[in-house]
């Protein structure tokens, strides 16, 4: 979510009125703004997303919630030990959060583990799960306000707290950690965003994690409902409907049956029907991780009840197919069959059965959506093609968006003001389509120069940070290159590592003559490596450790710089992003569903170097397929390309680098050595995400921007093209999709 005040105030327009205030109290709002931690919630582009709809909806006035955990350490807070990413808890709640609001009468019981008993309850059979194990999820409300509206929506997040707050007896008997213990198993549960799942303990408290929401938050609708329409479930699908962010909560398609059938006791078909025209499920990714499959042991141990309903759902759902692919012969619809079933065989290990909640998502579900044209041809063509042939229609794309009030307008008030003298008015701040008349000014020198002053005055503020953090000065006329994304090997930070080691290497080489005529840059490269992601680390090592080299030469250090920045998170891209000149969204062709930072990049007139993947596709188009520095291999030649990786030629540059890291160049060697060894063709499966492949092409169009960057005019003319072309990427035209065509929900605004 980021911090609060500064989009608070700006959203109710209050921002003129509030400093004013401030000042007469001796206060200074941009100190006031400073004080403020950033609420530790989510994690990357997924996490900001929801951030952005919820700004959306309430502007858009529609009656929608977010829901999510209030997470007391968030996920981690990143620091650098000599070079290496160490976590530290993100301790953001110590002094409370103003912006919350904690609902004493308003809280839920969630259960775990126990045993599952059939009862008679008259003539009528009933199931009855008793939990071994049971907590309160207490609600705290969050307001979300829209701007130029009184439309204030909501984010409900719940905290595990214990049912009993403390054993006496216990205590007395001398076992304090026991009386403690209920206590201690509760909290964490809300305690921090996805906790390392490497072992078992962290697999089960994961699952937890996701249940604790979803029961609490169905648990919240259904109370609401019953309140206006008693028990009319029949009407549940008109007045509420849930959108699944990606697999995480898809435990609602289970938990949703069982609210129905066991606690309120309507028939299994009627549930279901309610159930499937209620939720909807958006899949967010392509990496395997990330569509969780559960171990079938973990799920009946942790949530005994749910298995037995995805069992009576999975076979329900195989029955139904077999008679749906009776056309088959006899062996293919078994194959058929056995390839959907939502509880399958772990490849891996043929002893463990899992439940894949991608697939209860799907037939749970009345719409899937992908979140790009690229990505949700993925979804169809590949990840889920079985059940897009059964279900053409119920698969959708929803290109994502960002709200342009976060990202442009109060991140970048220079630029909103330039843009706003320029069309007249500040329509375009809820109406984006209006930016593409900037495009009759792109080419204007005047305007140009202008614009020109705006980036500069943010890099100046951005080489500000750069110094606080790392001490060092910058070259605020060279070339701002960034890369901030979560550290992934898919994304290939990597690869920018090993660009900016060619770089400078060339720079060596060259005479002082030479060197004037070269296009000074500095690299800053930001994102949080998982904590049990061993290769991401190394890959964040490298990046500080070719900083260090290249960073205290004499020689070239004017002319190529690179720094890590620690614990990247909202308002560390709100200075980053007004300031970048050249952004790096640079993954393999067909593993990013979309990217949301591309957008923001590009509203604040920031080129594009990227492969044809996510929505940098769906951006070229919009601001001109030549004014975007596109490289690599496509999605369609990536299986073929892998299969032949063992056999590929590397270019003689990457043989020599990959030398230099080995060989001591940037120290470290034995712990850069799985980082070299991961992308050699020695064995099938290295270089998976084709690094090696694409790094001439990635050489070629580095050269590119260099060429564009000497000729400012040009550049400047790209940079406003970009932005002029963003009016497609705002998350209200995102929002307004998913209104209308999958949750079927018109504006309400309150009377003012």
């Amino acid at each position: 979510m980021g911090r609060s005040l500064t989009n608070t105030v700006y959203n109710l327009g209050l921002e003129g009125e509030y400093a004013d205030a401030l000042r007469q109290l001796g206060y200074d709002m941009e100190k006031v703004a400073d004080a403020e931690r950033d609420a530790a919630l989510g994690n990357g582009g997924l996490g900001r997303l929801a951030a952005c709809f919820l700004d959306s909806i309430a502007t858009l006035d529609l009656p929608g919630w977010g829901y999510g955990i209030r997470y007391k350490y968030g996920m981690f807070k990143q620091v650098l030990k000599n070079g290496y990413q160490a976590e530290q808890p993100d301790i953001w709640l110590t002094s409370g959060n103003p912006w919350e609001i904690r609902r004493d009468g308003l809280r839920f019981e969630v259960g775990f583990g126990g045993r599952v008993e059939r009862k008679k309850d008259g003539n009528k059979e009933v199931t009855v799960w008793t939990p071994s194990e049971k907590v309160w999820a207490q609600a705290y409300d969050n307001p979300i306000p829209g701007f130029s509206t009184p439309t204030t929506s909501n984010l409900r997040l719940w905290d595990a707290q214990p049912i009993s707050e403390f054993d006496l007896g216990a205590f007395n008997a001398g076992d304090y950690d026991r009386a403690m213990l209920d206590r201690e198993r509760a909290e964490a549960i809300s305690a921090v965003l996805y906790p390392n799942d490497s072992t078992p303990e962290g697999k089960e408290l994961r699952l937890k994690q996701q249940y604790f929401f979803v029961c609490a938050s169905l648990q919240d609708v259904l109370s609401r409902f019953k309140a206006t329409h008693g028990t009319k479930f029949e009407l549940l699908p008109d007045k509420a409907c849930f959108q699944l962010n990606d697999t995480h909560p898809t435990i609602a398609v289970a938990e949703l049956m069982r609210l129905l059938v066991d606690v309120e006791g309507l028939d299994w078909d009627a549930a279901w029907t309610i159930t499937t025209k209620c939720l909807n499920y958006t899949n967010h990714t392509v990496m395997p991780e990330a569509l969780e499959k559960w171990p079938v042991k973990v799920m009946a141990k942790m949530l005994p009840r749910h298995m037995e309903i995805i069992e009576v759902i999975n076979e329900g759902w195989t029955k139904w197919l077999g008679g749906h692919l009776k056309e088959l012969k006899a062996e293919e619809r078994a194959k058929r069959i056995s390839a959907m079933s939502i509880i399958h065989e772990n490849p891996w290990n043929k002893e463990e059965m899992l439940v894949n909640m991608a697939y209860l998502a799907v037939v749970g579900s009345s719409a899937v959506n992908g979140v790009a044209a690229i990505h949700s041809n993925i979804v169809k063509d590949e990840i889920l093609n079985d059940f897009y042939q059964i279900f053409p229609s119920k698969f959708q794309n929803k290109t994502n968006g960002v709200t342009p009030r976060r990202w442009l307008a109060w991140c970048n008030p220079e630029l909103a003001s330039l843009i706003t003298e320029t069309l007249g008015s500040n329509e375009w701040i809820n109406d984006t389509e209006k930016l593409s008349a900037l495009r009759a000014h792109a080419s204007d020198p005047t305007f140009q120069k202008k614009w020109a002053a705006v980036k500069h005055a943010k890099k100046e503020k951005l080489a500000a940070l750069i110094k606080k953090i790392h001490g060092d000065s910058v070259n605020t006329n060279a070339l701002f290159d960034i890369q901030i994304k979560r550290i992934h090997e898919y994304k290939r930070q990597y690869l920018n590592v090993l660009s900016i080691i060619w770089r400078y290497k060339q720079l060596k080489k060259m005479t002082p003559e030479q060197r004037k005529k070269a296009v000074p840059r500095v690299c800053l490269i930001g994102g949080k490596a998982a904590s049990a992601y061993d290769m991401a680390k190394r890959i964040i090592r490298l990046v500080t450790a070719v900083g260090d080299v290249i960073n205290k030469d004499p020689e070239t250090k004017d002319l190529l710089s690179l720094y890590f920045l620690p614990d990247y998170n909202v308002t560390l891209a709100e200075t980053i992003i007004p300031a970048a000149e050249l952004s790096q969204h640079i993954s393999t062709a067909g593993t990013e569903a979309s990217g949301t930072s591309n957008m923001k990049f590009q509203m604040n007139g920031c080129l594009i170097i990227g492969t044809w993947d996510g929505a940098n596709i769906e951006i070229a188009e919009e601001t001109g397929v030549d004014n975007v520095f596109v490289f690599g291999v496509r999605a369609d030649e990536i299986n073929q390309l892998r299969k032949e990786r063992k056999n590929f030629k590397t270019d003689p540059r990457w043989d020599e680098i990959m030398k230099d890291i080995e060989g001591g160049m940037f120290g470290d060697k034995d712990y850069f050595k799985p980082l070299v060894d991961s992308v050699n063709n020695m064995k099938v499966g290295n270089d998976w995400f084709l690094v090696a492949n694409d790094f001439a092409a990635y050489l070629d169009a580095q050269e590119e921007v260099d060429k564009v960057y000497k000729d400012q005019s040009e550049w400047l003319r790209r940079s406003i093209m970009y932005t002029a072309g963003s009016g497609k990427f705002s998350s209200d035209r995102t929002i307004r999709e998913y209104a209308e065509d999958i949750w079927h929900v018109k504006p309400s605004r309150p009377a003012a």
